[in-house]
């Protein structure tokens, strides 16, 4: 009996071996799967628990602006010093004043130092700014 022969032995076989490309799929599935942690990009903060509703996408990359736990400021990814924000912010072309503004501040950072930054945000002229907050975990319901 020949390879293209059914078992009937009356014509050709044409049955699709799916098993090569279930592994290839297995595959790719680990590859993203790994690689997706990977590809979050900015500066590790523990953010606070808070109830959140989805977000409109917007057009324009909004702009980030992290508080770490032991102070540290960074616009965008770049380490700023305190006194540096504003100059760095003034520097910002006035058309990118009116997008989107994300503050990221650890959840150990004190209510004034975040305040300090929002205050310098407004001073700039920048209206939409947005604290960010971790999902809150769902309680379980026996």
């Amino acid at each position: 009996m020949s390879i293209l022969q059914d078992s009937a032995g009356d014509g050709l076989n044409s049955e699709i071996n799916v098993t090569p490309f279930v592994d290839v799929m297995l595959v790719l599935l680990i590859i993203f799967m790994v690689a997706a942690p990977m590809m979050t990009v900015g500066v590790p903060v523990e953010l606070p628990k808070a109830a959140l509703s989805e977000l409109p996408p917007e057009q324009q990359k909004p702009l980030d602006i992290f508080i770490r736990r032991d102070g540290g400021i960074f616009f965008g990814d770049q380490p700023v010093a305190d006194a540096a924000l504003n100059d760095s912010l003034a520097a910002l072309p006035e058309e990118q004043r009116a997008q989107r503004v994300r503050l990221r501040a650890d959840r150990d950072v004190p209510y004034e130092k975040i305040m300090q930054v929002m205050e310098g945000l407004t001073r700039q002229g920048f209206s939409r700014v947005g604290l960010v907050a971790a999902p809150k975990p769902e309680p379980v319901t026996p």
